[in-house]
């Protein structure tokens, strides 16, 4: 925990993960340790085995260097230079107003804790920082076949105690692009600024399947119907992250003075069936209709409507269950974003999430065709492949037997629906073997973000032990 204390003093949002990496070349450095980096920005760490322990396998401990760093639209935080305020209220950690970056710093910091004491008497181990995994396991896809020596990894970026995963979805993202023509508000209009905000969000993939709302989606709803009362799109806004499901959004739309009893019904309408259908999932959803004095251009109304219906349509969710594994999220989308660019553009920025690599393609076609037939621009980038699972790997067996031997009773063997970094490792390095466990980390990629600080030691313990009887 002191490690992460330091962490959270450090920027690292993905992308910009230059202050991280200096602090870890430094911390190998003046330990005495073999460091190097890549010229992605990847860092490997070596610790050299500890005296009578020649004799066990290499192991790779390996986590992400980059957060996502996401606000409550109330809070002033810059990301790029501010640390993390965190506290602890009731055995969690939170931070004030932001997410906390526990995904993936207390990967990190059990990695430094380890390269940091002397008295471990452990094999040697190669620890592995990888850049950008939020926006596109940048580090893990580019990363040579030689980078580390080690045929064992465990990844340390899972945030469920008691489960160890042995397999993850891919995914892929999709961005649909608009050009509007700008255009004046008609005469006599008024305008209005609708926003939905307060919503737990998530992530996109462990939470897909928790039925919470997105902002996004319901702003359209209440667009949607709109339509008939001849409105014109003044602006949108929503959502942030690929990997988030959209907390808040909002949109400001002019109209005919005499259709607004009407218009003001329908928004308060949508917002009590809204309260009702998310009452237990997002109980603090908020709904605001403020009066605006627009001066600037529109959007023509054309785009405005294509841009609406797709928004209303677009697939967000879950989209296929396992029929191998029981529970488990097999196939999903997710409405990310929707943002007003420089030249007249409209962006709207998704991800598809499966584990079975054809039905991931079907998904990114299904939010392709909804743009495309609306008049936008669609690409895909950013593919990345799943984890298949291996019940008979050795490191999965000395795992469960030390989670037995520590806490008397048998853990959760599963598959993730997240992306996970090991289905990159396995296509560089085939014979790798691989698992992944952590700490209970809930809220993750939005500001109510928490780490459980009684699962840290029993994660700790878990590490250390299964690093002792690896051979």
């Amino acid at each position: 925990m002191q490690f992460f204390r330091e962490i959270l003093r450090i920027p690292r949002e993905s992308g910009h993960e230059e202050h991280i990496i200096e602090y870890l070349m430094e911390f190998g450095r003046s330990r005495g340790l073999d460091t190097k980096r890549d010229k992605i920005g990847n860092v490997l760490i070596t610790k050299p085995a500890a005296e009578g322990c020649e004799h066990y396998p290499t192991v790779v401990l390996q986590s992400h260097e980059d957060m996502v760093c996401e606000k409550n639209g109330d809070v002033q935080h810059d990301f790029a230079k501010d640390p993390i305020q965190a506290y602890v209220k009731d055995g969690w950690m939170r931070a004030r107003g932001t997410t906390l970056g526990a995904d993936d710093g207390i990967g990190i910091a059990s990695e430094l804790a380890i390269l940091d004491d002397k008295d471990l008497k452990l094999g040697k181990i190669e620890c592995l920082f990888t850049v950008s995994e939020e926006t596109g396991l940048d580090g893990a896809n580019a990363i040579s076949k030689d980078f580390f020596t080690g045929k064992i990894l465990i990844n340390l970026d899972s945030e469920d105690w008691g489960q160890l995963f042995i397999g993850c979805a891919g995914g892929i993202d999709t961005t649909a692009n608009f050009k509007y023509e700008p255009a004046a508000m008609p005469e006599g209009y008024i305008a209005t600024k609708f926003a939905i905000a307060g919503g737990v969000g998530g992530h996109s993939g462990d939470d897909i399947d928790k039925g919470r709302a997105n902002a996004i989606r319901e702003l359209a709803r209440f667009l949607y119907e709109t339509l008939d009362y001849d409105i014109e799109l003044c602006s949108i806004d929503g959502g942030n992250k690929r990997n988030a499901i959209a907390r808040e959004a909002s949109a400001v739309i002019a109209f005919d003075p005499q259709y607004e009893d009407e218009i003001i019904g329908i928004y308060n309408r949508l917002t009590k069936e809204q309260r009702s259908e998310y009452s237990i999932t997002d109980p603090g959803l908020t709904f605001t209709a403020e009066p605006v004095s627009w001066k600037g251009d529109i959007i023509d109304s054309d785009t405005a409507y294509n841009l609406i219906a797709a928004l209303n349509c677009a697939p967000h969710g879950v989209l296929a269950m396992s029929a191998e594994v029981k529970g488990l999220v097999e196939t999903s989308s997710n409405l990310a974003s929707v943002k007003m660019l420089p030249d007249n553009i409209i962006r709207v920025g998704s991800s598809q999430r499966s584990a079975v690599n054809s039905a991931r393609k079907f998904a990114a076609q299904r939010f392709e065709a909804c743009f495309a037939l609306a008049g936008a621009d669609v690409t895909h980038e950013g593919e990345y492949p799943g984890w298949k699972p291996n019940t008979k790997s050795p490191v999965l067996h000395t795992t469960i037997e030390s989670y037995r031997r520590l806490f008397g009773e048998e853990p959760i063997v599963r598959a993730i629906h997240a992306g996970l970094e090991c289905g990159l490792f396995q296509g560089k390095y085939p014979d790798l073997d691989m698992i992944s466990f952590g700490p209970t980390i809930l809220g993750v990629h939005s500001p109510d973000e928490r780490l459980e600080l009684a699962t840290v030691d029993k994660f700790w313990n878990l590490l250390i032990d299964v690093l002792q009887h690896l051979s």
